[in-house]
């Protein structure tokens, strides 16, 4: 079995790699492939997907529960479907906030239903993630979600600085992958990929291969919202409730998130 890195927050790099490994598992349909990102063929070639939306609901019912300025943004590195499915989500996190508190919490950055927003052109260059988050503290926004990589780091440290703002990170916890940073981060929007691409090796080990993609999501922990860490004191109790009634509501089917990056 070969494993590759898809499309992800890696940029247009990395979806060069997830057309390759498509055009290797094409070629040789005797050897499996595994890609993360990525929709597999349904063969030899599985996707480890994850529906990264819910992740970012929570992520903007959080961010919309805990501002006090009554506005709060998001940016990307660039506009590509695993980037923009979180701006998604998280718009409609925050819309939903609004419909159930009737409070009119404003989003910058982002328009999901015109899928155009302000993006980084960058997942490294932690100077433009300062610069945009400066931009949007300056606009009001109190709490930021970068869903940029290593840009974000830029927004992470004038957060810090300056006191403006939270940030809430993506794909993993940044109180331990970014911890000098620590003390501004909210939450993360969580994706599990070390689980799912563990279970593929062990699989893959005793000859299983799966022909299925697999999709993570909130009710089998491929994605999720990270612990509050440092600022879990001023998590007002009644908001931390309301996520966990959200959370439910989703996997249910009570909740219905309409992004278009969905992995399916």
């Amino acid at each position: 079995m070969k494993l590759a890195s898809g499309a992800g927050l890696g940029g247009a790099l990395a979806g060069a790699g997830a057309d390759a490994t498509t055009a290797a598992a094409k070629a040789d349909s005797n050897q499996h492939f595994v890609e993360v990102d990525s929709a597999g063929n349904g063969t030899n070639l599985e996707g480890l997907q994850f529906n990264t939306a819910q992740a970012g609901f929570l992520a903007g019912y959080l961010a919309a529960g805990y501002s006090k300025s009554g506005k709060v943004a998001t940016y990307g590195g660039l506009k590509i479907p695993p980037v923009t499915v979180y701006m998604d989500g998280f718009q409609e996190g925050v819309n939903y906030y609004n419909q159930q508190k009737g409070k009119s919490v404003q989003v910058l950055g982002w328009d999901e239903k015109k899928q155009n927003g302000s993006f980084a052109a960058s997942f490294t260059d932690q100077n433009k993630g300062q610069q945009l988050a400066t931009n949007f503290a300056n606009q009001g926004a109190d709490v930021i979600f970068p869903v940029a990589g290593g840009t974000g780091l830029g927004s992470a440290a004038y957060a810090k600085s300056s006191g403006k703002a939270v940030v809430i990170w993506v794909d993993t916890d940044g109180f331990i992958s970014a911890p000098q940073y620590g003390s501004v981060f909210l939450s993360t929007a969580l994706k599990n990929m070390a689980d799912a691409v563990t279970k593929a090796v062990e699989d893959a080990s005793a000859g299983n291969y799966a022909t299925s993609d697999y999709i993570g999501t909130l009710a089998n922990n491929g994605v999720g919202l990270a612990p509050f860490h440092d600022l879990d004191g001023k998590v007002d109790s009644g908001l931390k409730s309301e996520l966990d009634q959200v959370k439910g509501d989703i996997i249910s089917g009570k909740i219905t998130i309409t992004s278009p990056s969905q992995p399916k």
